[in-house]
């Protein structure tokens, strides 16, 4: 294939252009290093047909590059911010063998790059492209507190949304995803002597210890759905009973139905210890993003589209959620995971496999055209 064989002669440029992104290293909540890596995406995509526009968020800046084509438009959702404080890694940007290791390598700066160069590709080219809004968020490791506005009021004008997240371990495109619930259940008793007068207190931790059996109770494996209390905190020194303990609640669930069922029951907790009192907070953070016939339908056209360049995708399921996340819960058919393949996401060993990277870009260049 003739996209394939322009991304083999690309690779040397784009790994210097991955190179540059890299360093740039852009840790969420960061805001002078978020600022210079969208000063980079300014810098690569600015050139390119369309018009580049910035909106400035207490997160960091927010681009979205609006280019005219075909239809209605496409959605392509991208985040720059990673979960690697500045310095993490011996080296920010290193070649071993196949490799390219890095901050934001995989998850997901070698994603935005594929994009760039199936931009760069369609213009060389002169493929005919559908009309495109490109988002570049700054927060989505931190739950997209301010970018999510901005993609829901795109995906409401989009017929399709496209996801540049890296795909699974195995290579599979991702088709649908696990909500994300993150709720703090908080239990307040009342402080005593725990030498002289316990009788006189009530004990939020014991009273927490009991709500937590409760909580995992809610779970149900057989459906996938769990929940983990993962962090907890309470009292203040040893000789006094507690009066305060909290439990912080990870809750992911592959459908809406069941995120529901266990709000409704995280809701329904009462007090065990007399005198005790309990109070939740938190919500539903990313709605699963659950596959429709639309969505199987796009996958299908990627499936097709990487036989053709010698890969067998499947519809790949994942537990984690993304910004596909909210274009789906919209019913904008969603395809997620068309990013670079690699391996080791979130950990100081990220990396991506450079010499499968042509195909992948190849991948999202032919998508794009066919949409």
């Amino acid at each position: 294939m003739e996209t394939l064989e322009w991304m083999k002669g690309k690779l040397p440029e784009f790994l210097k252009d991955l190179e540059a992104f890299v360093r740039r290293e852009s840790p969420s909540g960061d805001q002078r290093a978020l600022e210079e890596a969208a000063a980079f995406l300014e810098e690569a995509f600015g050139p390119l047909k369309g018009r580049l526009s910035r909106k400035n968020t207490p997160l960091g800046p927010v681009l979205l590059l609006k280019r005219e084509g075909r239809g209605e438009p496409v959605l392509v959702l991208c985040h720059y911010d990673t979960v690697h404080p500045k310095g993490s890694f011996p080296e920010a940007f290193r070649l071993e063998r196949d490799r390219a290791v890095g901050p934001g390598v995989y998850d997901m700066k070698g994603g935005i790059l594929a994009l760039l160069y199936a931009l760069r590709h369609a213009e060389a080219t002169g493929r005919e492209l559908p009309a495109l809004e490109v988002l570049f968020t700054p927060d989505e490791e931190v739950g997209s507190k301010e970018s999510r506005p901005l993609i829901e009021a795109a995906a409401k004008k989009a017929r399709a949304a496209l996801v540049l997240e890296p795909p699974t371990a195995e290579g599979d495109l991702k088709v649908a995803r696990k909500g994300v619930g993150l709720y703090r259940l908080k239990a307040m008793g009342k402080a005593a002597h725990q030498g002289v007068e316990p009788e006189k207190g009530v004990n939020a931790i014991l009273e927490l210890a009991h709500q937590i059996v409760r909580v995992v109770g809610l779970q149900d494996p057989a459906r996938g759905t769990t929940l983990g209390p993962n962090v907890l905190r309470g009292g203040t020194v040893s000789n006094v009973v507690a009066e305060e303990a909290w439990v912080e609640i990870d809750l992911r669930a592959w459908t809406l139905e069941e995120a529901r069922r266990v709000e409704e029951g995280l809701k329904s907790l009462s007090p065990v210890l007399p005198g005790a009192r309990l109070e939740l907070s938190g919500r539903l953070n990313r709605p699963p993003m659950e596959p429709t016939p639309e969505s199987l339908a796009l996958f299908e056209k990627a499936r097709a589209i990487g036989e053709t360049l010698g890969l067998s995708l499947r519809p790949g399921r994942v537990g984690g959620g993304s910004d596909g996340n909210f274009t789906a819960a919209l019913g904008v058919p969603t395809l997620d995971g068309l990013g670079l393949y690699g391996g080791d996401a979130h950990q100081r060993t990220e990396y991506v496999v450079v010499s499968e990277i042509p195909r992948r870009a190849a991948l999202l260049a032919e998508l794009l055209y066919a949409l």
